[in-house]
């Protein structure tokens, strides 16, 4: 079944504050608190993420391209990650309400994003 909105998993670095913004648009979005992976490594939050079809939120740009990157090599899918710098809550969610707004799911495939 194909899925029409992005659902988010939030990396542990990123304000949960987010999620809560998120919510209150009515978007799905899990942090990595809440789905108890805290302390888990990169590959493994991209793992979780996968595992649940939901688009990857980080502001952990190298360690994730890198990821990317392995992944398009061994031909390996994902559902996409967003990368994102250091912002106020607010201006991150009006980035990512871009995205979330005119991007299905589907078309997040294997995507890197940066807003």
């Amino acid at each position: 079944m194909n899925q029409l909105f992005i659902e988010l998993y939030l990396d542990e670095d990123v304000d949960v504050t987010i999620a809560t913004l998120l919510r209150a648009r009515g978007f799905q979005t899990v942090t990595t608190q809440e789905a108890g992976q805290t302390s888990n490594d990169d590959a493994r939050q991209l793992a979780y993420a996968i595992s649940r079809q939901m688009t990857l939120l980080t502001h952990n740009r190298v360690d994730f391209e890198r990821l990317a990157e392995a992944y398009f090599n061994s031909g390996k899918h994902h559902d996409g990650i967003i990368i994102d710098v250091r912002r106020p809550p607010f201006e991150i969610l009006r980035r990512l309400l871009v995205i979330l707004n005119t991007i299905a799911a589907d078309e997040m495939k294997d995507q890197l994003r940066y807003i």
